[in-house]
């Protein structure tokens, strides 16, 4: 049933503290309504205990008569009693017969049980007994209302501590993840960075070497062929091929030396990697022998790389050679080409990211560890034994891929083979067939011209100047920069300044900015074992002759300065 009745007090009270008031017969529901509206309570009259139930959602105090409880619905008011937050007891206010408190009423001894938070008042009842007793269950049950929103706020504080324990368990888990990536990273990088420094250890020391080396060859090189013209016995001229091969060889492998140390000044120009194979192959085959098979793959429209044609040529040769050394009898060789888009590099012998032209020597060896693969770039690091490698085959690879703007890849496990990738730019243009400058040293030298050379090294200058003489030129010769300055002004008819570029006092590009300030337009010429290629890079590759070289190209080279 419905509540018959309700009167609340003023707006602002709150119906968490409204009075409901069940007494289904006589007079007792309309004189506690009266009382407490005159007391400013806020109050619902229910007409029976389930209306009461049915409010008790919201509810201060509950003022009941005994007799109402006297129902079916009684069993409702104890479960509910029961079911109470733990913050809850509701306070009800029993309307007893007089004599009916627990004292005197086992009955009502039973029903304070059942009920929990009762207090009897006892008919007649006073207004102000009432208004007392109500106030005084109100103050109780703010107290519980209170305790209830400190519960909440407990939990709701707890919830919010799990929560940012959780949370900061994850932050702090992700940055154990974060510094474990971060030492990884660092420990990567420390490596690389190690292995750069040996690499850039051994290029300084092998590059400063060659400079005296290539001296030694030249003295070696400039005699032996003054000694072949001289010398028309068949023995002694071949005992003096032999031994200009040998002086080759080591001019070969000091390149190989300045290859790895990327000091080497390169001649790139636009370069079709599958003219290069096919021109190779009778070479290969001769090299491999006859016990191991080759295979060429070349890729149709491969792009033009930029790439100096001489070393690719001698890289070629070297992975092949490594390759043959990893093979047992009947294993197959596999060269190929193709166009390849790379993404960032991954370790420091890759490179950047960007299109190259891919060359690829590939073997069905032994293959190598990873512990081998982190070591073969150093060089002398070979796996070979005693006198049967440099160890600077693929040192000589890295060196001429990264001096050339690209670099390596290699691919390889014990037992499965190994594939060298030789990434190498991919140029902007196509390439050219080769012009006529190489028939430049069988032109006779032009007439009546001198040549002004400067050397330290007293054996070089001397067999330099036997080839100049040979070709046709008058030699003035100076010893050093200072000498070749004062020369210089004494002697007008000076034609071209043959200067070398390492020398003690003033080095070759020190003499040359002195005599461009004398005479502007002197041609020079820098002869040089090895330089700084970015102290010569004015000069451009036709103002650079390299040591060791022979007749034909100081020739080639001397035409070039002198434009005739």
């Amino acid at each position: 049933m419905s509540p018959v009745a309700a009167v609340v007090s003023a707006p602002a009270a709150s119906e968490s503290e409204r009075v409901l008031i069940v007494a289904p017969t006589g007079r007792d529901a309309a004189i506690a309504a009266a009382i407490l509206a005159e007391a400013r309570r806020p109050l619902l009259i229910c007409a029976d205990l389930a209306c009461l139930v049915a409010e008790l959602h919201n509810v201060g105090v509950a003022l009941v008569a005994e007799e109402a409880l006297q129902t079916a619905d009684y069993p409702a008011l104890v479960r509910w009693i029961e079911a109470q937050p733990p913050w809850s007891d509701l306070p009800i206010v029993l309307i007893a017969h007089r004599g009916g408190g627990m004292e005197r009423n086992p009955a009502a001894r039973r029903l304070a049980q059942a009920l929990g938070n009762v207090t009897f008042l006892e008919r007649p009842f006073h207004p102000t007994t009432l208004v007392s007793i109500i106030e005084t269950a109100l103050r109780g049950r703010r107290r519980q209302y209170e305790a209830r929103e400190r519960i909440e706020a407990i939990r709701a504080a707890e919830a919010l501590l799990e929560r940012r324990v959780e949370e900061r368990t994850s932050e702090l888990a992700s940055a154990n993840r974060q510094l474990a990536d971060q030492i990884v990273e660092r420990e990567r990088v420390e490596t690389v960075l190690r292995q750069a420094q040996r690499l850039e250890a051994v290029g300084q020391l092998t590059s400063g070497v060659a400079h005296d080396f290539n001296n030694l060859l030249m003295v070696v090189l400039g005699n032996i062929r003054q000694m072949q013209k001289s010398l028309d016995d068949p023995t002694v001229q071949r005992r003096l091929k032999m031994m200009a091969e040998a002086a080759e060889r080591g001019a070969q492998l000091t390149a190989q030396v300045l290859a790895f140390s990327r000091r080497q000044k390169l001649e790139p120009r636009a370069v079709d990697l599958n003219d290069t194979v096919r021109s190779m192959r009778d070479l290969l085959q001769a090299t491999m022998g006859g016990s191991v098979r080759i295979e060429t793959v070349l890729q149709p429209g491969l792009w033009p790389a930029m790439i100096d044609p001489t070393q690719i040529e001698l890289v070629i040769l070297n992975l092949a050679i490594n390759a043959r050394d990893a093979m047992e009898v009947g294993g197959t060789l596999t060269v190929e080409t193709g166009n390849v888009v790379l993404g960032p590099p991954v370790r420091p012998e890759e490179p950047g990211a960007g299109e190259y032209v891919m060359i690829a020597v590939t073997d069905t060896g032994s293959g190598m560890s990873e512990e081998v693969m982190a070591k073969v770039f150093e060089p002398f690091f070979t796996t070979k034994e005693v006198g049967k490698g440099s160890g600077l085959g693929l040192s000589q690879v890295f060196g001429l891929a990264k001096q050339s703007g690209g670099g390596v890849r290699i691919d390889s496990a014990p037992g499965a083979g190994a594939s060298v990738r030789v990434f190498l730019p991919r140029a902007g243009e196509a390439p050219r067939a080769e012009d006529a400058a190489a028939q430049a040293a069988s032109e006779p030298a032009p007439k009546d011209l001198n040549v002004l050379l400067v050397d330290d090294d007293s054996a070089v200058r001397e067999v330099t100047a036997g080839l100049l003489q040979d070709l046709g030129y008058r030699v003035v010769e100076a010893g050093s920069g200072g000498a070749a300055l004062d020369m210089l002004d004494r002697q007008a008819d000076i034609d071209v300044l043959l200067v070398d570029f390492a020398m003690p006092g003033m080095n070759g590009a020190e003499v040359a900015r002195e005599v461009h300030a004398r005479r502007p337009g002197l041609p020079i010429l820098f002869v040089t074992g090895y330089a700084d290629t970015e102290a010569l890079a004015a000069a451009g590759d036709d103002g650079i002759l390299r040591k060791p070289f022979v007749e034909r190209d100081l020739a080639a080279k001397l035409r070039t300065a002198l434009r005739v």
